[in-house]
């Protein structure tokens, strides 16, 4: 097992006991008191953290740009050859 693999189960045996152990119910105000289990608040903020942690660890997408331009280059008025005429007979 990976150092990985057994931080996950530790993680997840902990959350359990904590979730498992807080499940009276209380009072909640989300605009307005409402009896809520603790379980369900704690739950969902584990829930809320997960999802997070999960979306700020992943890679970001990389944007690809691709240049759209011809793949013939302009030559200046003043070109000239590096070649002598020498050098073309040679290669011919």
């Amino acid at each position: 097992m990976s150092g990985k693999t057994i931080f996950i189960i530790v993680a997840t045996v902990l959350v359990t006991i904590v979730l498992m152990n807080n499940t009276e119910e209380i009072d909640f105000w989300i605009f307005g008191i409402a009896k809520i289990p603790k379980l369900a608040i704690l739950g969902a903020m584990f829930a809320i953290g997960f999802v997070l942690g999960v979306m700020a660890a992943r890679p970001r997408k990389q944007k690809i740009i691709v240049n759209d331009h011809s793949s013939t280059t302009a030559e200046p008025d003043d070109y000239q050859p590096k070649l002598s005429d020498e050098d073309r007979d040679y290669i011919s």
